[in-house]
């Protein structure tokens, strides 16, 4: 395991619960008529391409409607983090990354919105330990495409990806490359490398 490539939510950090609060007041700002969106409702969602969230949770809208609607909610999720004093992070991620990346690159690849990567890495203090990113919102590409894009323009070797759902592994095995599972996170996956902490990769 020489370099790893991390997802993001339900792996380095758990924004579900103020994220839930961000999108109901742009619902409510919208005036669009749904139903209460909960932190384990996005559990569920997170992972998946924005557009497959848009269309899960606003199946009455137009495509116009689900990017419009998918742009505001993103707007005040990012106002809300920004404004938010709550540690985010599972236990042990912040220093776990810090040691890896002494004598490892460390990428994350997430299929999130632009900039929220970059948020991330702000409010964590950890810019200067990541190697190199991508998300679907840069791209418009599927997350095993973009693993693979990390791994070509970096130059990677013997990387793993490691993520907390069954869209991380079927990416991982796409991309061809070994999938580490944090069970702590949003998904499940059987018969597969898993780790039940984060700081477990500072034994690998």
């Amino acid at each position: 395991m020489k370099d790893i490539i991390f997802d993001l939510d339900g792996t380095l950090w758990d924004t579900t619960e103020v994220v839930a609060k961000a999108w109901n007041k742009a619902l409510e700002t919208a005036k669009v008529k749904t139903d209460v969106i909960v932190g384990e409702l996005l559990k569920k969602e997170f992972g998946k391409p924005m557009n497959a969230i848009a269309d899960d949770l606003f199946p009455d809208l137009d495509q116009t409607q689900k990017e419009a609607i998918l742009d505001l909610c993103c707007k005040y999720e990012h106002e809300y983090l920004e404004n938010c004093g709550e540690d985010f992070c599972y236990p042990g991620m912040k220093e776990t990354l810090m040691t890896l990346s002494k004598n490892r690159r460390v990428c994350i690849v997430s299929n999130c919105q632009s900039g929220y990567i970059e948020q991330f890495l702000r409010k964590t203090d950890l810019e200067a330990y990541i190697t190199d990113f991508e998300c679907y919102g840069n791209t418009k590409k599927s997350k095993a495409a973009n693993i693979c894009m990390v791994i070509e323009r970096n130059a990677l070797t013997d990387p793993v990806y490691v993520g907390d759902t069954a869209g991380d592994y079927e990416a991982s095995c796409e991309a061809g490359i070994p999938f580490i599972f944090a069970s702590y996170g949003f998904g499940n996956v059987s018969e597969t490398d898993q780790i039940s902490s984060i700081r477990e990769l500072l034994e690998r």
